[in-house]
C-alpha cells in the first residue's frame, strides 16, 4: 500500500495523490482513490478489512484542513471520521481491535494525541507533544501505540527538548538533556493572547525572557517570525530563542493569521493576500509586550526564516520602528520565485490567482521588493547557497536593491546549506552568531 501522484500531468496537479495497492504475486497496481486532492499515509487495519488515510477535497486554497478517512479494503465507501474537528490530522494508527484510530493534531500551538472511534467523537489522550526540531518552536513529534492501547510519545516543554513519555498516564520515562541543561538557567517562556489592531481578532504569542530577568529593567526585544506561512509555533523548546535570550534579549514569537492549529478560516485569512494583515498581528504583539513595561522601545529587532523572512522584509518596507532586521531565506519577488522555486507547479495555483504574467500587479504588490524604496532599516539577508525553495537569487535581489539605495545591508551566504539552514548544528550556530552580531552592531543608545 502506498501513496503517489501517478498522473501524467503531475507537474500541473502536484497535490493530487492517490492510495494504490500492489499485488505481491504479480506486481499489479490498483488505484483505490480517485478524487481531486491528496490521499496519503495509508494504514491497513489489523483485521485487514479497512484502510485509514489522510487527505482533503482540493479547492486550490493556500490552506486546507487535512481530514482522517476510512474506506473498505477495496476502496469502497470512503468516509471522513474527523469531520467535526477543524484541525489537521496526522500519523493515523489503528487500535488493536480495529474499532478506531489514534492520530495527532495541532491545536492552538499544542500538539495532541487523540483517539476517534469509527462511529464516535474525537477524544484527546495526551497533550504537549514535543517537536523534534530544536532550532525554533515548530510543531512535530510522534507517537507509537501498543496492543493494549497505551502509547509512547515525544513529550516536551519550553524548558527541555523532547523526551519520551508513556500515555495515557505513564509519565515521562527519559531525561535526555539533563546532563547539559540541569545546571544552566533557561529563559522562561510565557504564553500571551492579544487583539490584532486590524480587526480585534485574538492572536496567540509567547515571550521568552532572559535568564535572571528583572521586570524593572528595560531589555531589547527580538521579534522572531515563523515560516510556512501555514505552520505554527507553540510551547516548545527552541535553541535559537534561548540563545537570543541568553544574550540579553526578550524574544517574542507569534502565530499570526495564516498560522495552522486555529482552523481553516484563520489559516485562509491570508489566501491570495500574503503578506497582508499578518503584519498587523505581529506589530500588535510587539505593542502588547511593550505595554508590559520592560522593553526598550528604542531597540526593537526583527528576524525570521522562509515565510518569516518574507514578513521581515515586508516589515522593514512598512515601518521604521526596528533598529535592525535579519531576513533569513526570504522570498523577495513573487514573480521570480514562482518561476525558480522547486515547487513551481504548486505556488502559482494555490498562493496566487494564476500565472504571474496574467496577474503582474498582484504579484508585484505582494512582493517586498516592490516596497524596497521605503526601507531605512539596516537589513541583513542570510540564505543557504543550495536553497531550492527560496533560491539565493531572491536574497540577492533585495540586497542589491538596498545597496543601490545606500541602505546599510549585508548578504550572508551559508555554504553547503539548503532551505533547512539549521540541519547541521554548525549552521545553526553560524546563523545565530550572524544575527546577534548584526543586532549588536546596530543597538541604539
Amino acid at each position: 500500500m502506498f501513496s503517489a501522484n501517478r498522473r501524467e500531468d503531475a507537474l500541473k496537479e502536484p497535490a493530487d495523490s492517490d492510495i494504490h495497492q500492489v499485488a505481491v504475486a504479480d506486481g499489479e497496481i490498483r488505484t483505490l482513490t480517485s478524487r481531486l486532492g491528496p490521499d496519503e499515509s495509508p494504514a491497513v487495519s489489523p483485521d485487514g478489512e479497512r484502510i485509514a488515510y489522510l487527505g482533503y477535497d482540493d479547492r486550490y486554497q493556500g490552506y486546507q484542513v487535512t481530514k482522517l478517512y476510512v474506506m473498505n479494503r477495496d476502496g469502497s465507501s470512503p468516509a471522513v471520521v474527523t469531520g467535526s474537528l477543524d484541525r489537521d490530522a496526522a500519523l493515523p494508527q489503528w487500535s488493536a481491535e480495529s474499532d478506531g484510530l489514534f492520530f495527532q493534531y495541532d491545536d492552538e500551538g499544542d500538539t495532541k494525541v487523540a483517539f476517534v472511534p469509527l462511529d464516535g467523537e474525537v477524544e484527546v489522550r495526551a497533550a504537549g507533544l514535543g517537536g523534534t526540531s530544536l532550532g525554533r518552536p515548530y510543531a512535530g513529534g510522534s507517537f507509537s501505540v501498543a496492543n493494549d492501547g497505551s502509547f509512547a510519545f515525544t513529550s516536551g516543554t519550553t524548558m527541555r527538548p523532547a523526551d519520551v513519555s508513556i500515555g495515557p498516564a505513564g509519565g515521562q520515562v527519559t531525561a535526555l538533556n539533563e546532563d547539559l541543561l540541569a545546571h544552566r538557567e533557561i529563559g522562561a517562556t510565557k504564553e500571551i493572547w492579544l487583539e490584532s489592531s486590524f480587526d480585534e481578532r485574538p492572536i496567540q504569542a509567547w515571550v521568552v525572557t532572559p535568564p535572571g530577568f528583572d521586570p524593572s529593567r528595560k531589555y531589547p526585544l527580538i521579534l522572531e517570525i515563523h515560516g510556512g506561512p501555514f505552520t505554527n509555533y507553540g510551547s516548545r523548546f527552541t535553541a535559537e530563542c534561548q540563545l537570543f535570550a541568553a544574550a540579553g534579549y526578550v524574544v517574542l514569537y507569534v502565530n499570526p493569521r495564516g498560522s495552522t492549529s486555529y482552523g481553516e478560516e484563520f489559516g485562509n485569512l491570508i489566501h491570495h493576500a500574503y503578506p497582508s494583515q499578518d503584519f498587523d498581528d505581529l506589530i500588535s504583539a510587539v505593542d502588547a509586550v511593550i505595554a508590559e513595561g520592560y522593553v526598550d522601545e528604542n531597540n526593537l529587532f526583527v528576524t525570521g526564516g522562509s515565510g518569516g523572512g518574507v514578513l521581515t522584509s515586508w516589515i522593514v518596507g512598512h515601518t521604521d520602528r526596528f533598529a535592525a532586521a535579519v531576513a533569513a531565506k526570504p522570498v523577495i519577488n513573487w514573480y521570480s520565485f514562482v518561476l525558480t522555486a522547486d515547487a513551481y507547479g504548486f505556488f502559482y495555483r494555490y498562493w496566487f490567482p494564476g500565472f504571474p504574467w496574467d496577474h503582474p500587479e498582484h504579484y508585484l504588490e505582494r512582493s517586498p521588493l516592490h516596497h524596497v524604496g521605503n526601507v531605512t532599516t539596516p537589513t541583513m539577508l542570510l540564505t543557504g547557497e543550495e536553497d531550492y525553495r527560496t533560491p539565493m537569487s531572491e536574497s540577492e535581489q533585495f540586497f542589491q536593491a538596498l545597496q543601490l539605495r545606500g541602505i546599510d545591508s549585508a548578504l550572508v551566504r551559508i555554504p553547503g546549506a539548503s532551505h533547512s539552514i539549521a540541519a547541521r548544528p554548525s549552521h545553526l550556530i553560524a546563523k545565530v552568531a550572524h544575527i546577534l552580531r548584526w543586532f549588536e552592531d546596530h543597538r541604539r543608545e
